[in-house]
């Protein structure tokens, strides 16, 4: 089945029951959406682009911070049978332009945070996009857009009355999140999408009784493709605006929520606030919580042994992915396997891997290799960039970029980015792999470490280290802490400071190259 299906079976069986909650604690609100709603509100965008456009498969732009019109506005396009095009809200003014200009939007959809980057390359954008939608108030609407609320009913052709469109067809372009470089179209079709549905479904076994809390950005394919196992099952969905521990545990509390995906950052801040004692948990209804699974990026496993402690009735997953394989799912940990933490798992329901050596050829057992998937979810391509396309595919497998070994269990253990490995005197060493040990400190928050160019090695390990508030740390503890470590992996430099991470919680490691004046080092 197709996502937009899901949508109109759980409108004509659950009509007045909530489909969607929206909490902003900044602002003091809560808003609610049904699911005969939902379908409304998609459907009369479908109208508007159908009777807008010259034919499906034009592209229409989303650019939306998280809110509760986000998901009515993408499935209204994706009914329309036009191609959906969320676009990542850090985006710049010209990234916006670029992006735009890539994919050969014809519309535009846009809320208040971007009236002023839209503006600035309004005259570029008119090259392709011909009508401008505003998702925001209606006293903010620019003079040059159409107000999203107000947008007529009107004759001609209605979601109904079009044609669905095959599998085969792409439904939406996805921009990778540029942290190795400029972004990429991921083109993913409408079958990659309804393959989502169900291998999310099928990992976390979502009933119509579940509450899923979404809080990562829903332009990106993880937290929307989290959201799909609910989708499937009718079940509701909240979407937190904010990531302070309290609103989420808030969150949890009021809504009974039962699923929470996490980022490392966000699970690390809980547990700190539990520690400091600035959060009770006490003070919450939280027994009806059933699952924190985390993906994204590794995960320490020395945080997850913290979680155990402080919330023992949890289950815990991880799920690896990319937006390329349509988001999480290709390889899954599973709830049984908490004795495998640290590792991402095994092939994902209906996918297959391989690590592969460095001619491409499936790597010795227990060797480090690049990690290749292949199942329905791999991308149709890299939209009109055939290189980067045959680069990625070969021969049906989609070649990840990251490095992984897989043990005697059959468990894939990632060990980094393959551009990110560091090379000192001749010997490989893997970020990840000292990251993990760092973070076992008790006194470090987050941690990130890079290769720093060396006269004699060619390159020496650097780390840049965040303390607890309230923590402090010196070289000298560090040194003498990294020497459990293998001489050759000890990091030689210390930085302080903050860590950072893209909206999906990956160490950008450009910008650190860019801060400490190592750019290219570790490519």
């Amino acid at each position: 089945m197709k996502v937009t299906d899901y949508l109109k079976k759980n409108a004509e069986r659950y009509r007045s029951e909530v489909a969607l909650v929206e909490r902003d604690p900044a602002a003091g609100t809560r808003r609610t959406l049904t699911w005969a709603d939902f379908e409304l509100q998609a459907d009369r965008l479908a109208g508007f682009l159908s009777r807008s456009l010259s034919g499906s498969g034009q592209a229409v732009v989303q650019l939306m911070t998280n809110c509760l019109e986000w998901l009515p506005v993408y499935f209204g396009i994706l009914r329309s049978g036009s191609i959906a095009v969320p676009l990542n809200f850090r985006f710049d003014a010209e990234e916006i332009r670029r992006c735009a200009e890539i994919a050969e939007a014809r519309i535009l959809i846009f809320g208040e945070e971007f009236i002023g980057r839209i503006s600035a390359v309004k005259t570029g954008l008119d090259r392709t996009v011909n009508r401008y939608v505003f998702a925001g108030p209606a006293r903010l609407c620019p003079d040059f857009a159409c107000l999203l609320a107000d947008l007529p009913a009107g004759d001609g052709p209605t979601p109904a009355g079009l044609p669905a469109p095959p599998d085969s067809a792409v439904a939406a372009f996805y921009f990778t999140s540029g942290t190795t470089g400029r972004p990429k179209a991921v083109a993913l079709t409408h079958g990659n999408l309804g393959f989502a549905c169900e291998v999310e479904n099928r990992h976390h076994g979502q009933q119509r009784g579940d509450n899923f809390l979404c809080i990562p950005p829903l332009y990106h394919t993880g937290a929307k493709m989290h959201w799909f196992g609910n989708l499937k099952a009718g079940a509701r969905a909240v979407i937190l605006r904010g990531v302070r521990p309290e609103w989420i545990l808030e969150a949890v509390s009021a809504e009974r929520v039962t699923v929470v995906w996490l980022l490392v950052p966000w699970a690390h801040d809980i547990l700190i606030a539990v520690e400091s004692g600035r959060i009770d948990l006490g003070r919450y209804r939280l027994d009806q919580w059933r699952l924190m699974h985390i993906g994204a990026q590794p995960v320490p496993p020395s945080l997850i042994r913290k979680w155990k402690r402080v919330f023992p009735g949890h289950e815990y997953d991880t799920n690896y992915g990319l937006t390329e394989a349509s988001g999480p799912g290709c390889i899954h940990l599973g709830a049984e396997n908490l004795h495998k933490v640290g590792a991402i798992g095994r092939p994902g329901y209906g996918w297959q891997c391989r690590i592969l050596d460095d001619r491409g050829f499936p790597a010795a057992a227990g060797a480090a290799g690049e990690l290749a998937v292949r199942g329905p979810g791999v991308m149709k391509e890299y939209y009109k960039n055939p290189e980067a396309t045959a680069a990625a595919i070969v021969d049906g497998w989609l070649l990840s970029g990251d490095i992984a070994r897989m043990d005697e269990d059959g468990f894939i253990w990632l060990v980094d980015r393959k551009k990110d490995v560091i090379i000192s005197g001749g010997e490989n060493i893997f970020p990840v792999e000292v990251e993990h040990f760092l973070m076992s400190h008790a006194d470090i928050q987050d941690a990130a470490v890079f290769g720093v160019a060396d006269e004699r090695l060619g390159e020496i390990v650097a780390a840049v280290v965040c303390p607890k508030p309230g923590r402090e740390l010196t070289d000298e503890e560090l040194a003498a802490f990294c020497s459990r470590l293998p001489r050759y992996m000890r990091p030689r430099v210390f930085h302080f400071g903050e860590v950072p991470r893209n909206s999906t919680g990956k160490i950008e490691k450009p910008k650190l190259r860019h801060r400490y004046g190592t750019e290219g080092c570790g490519a």
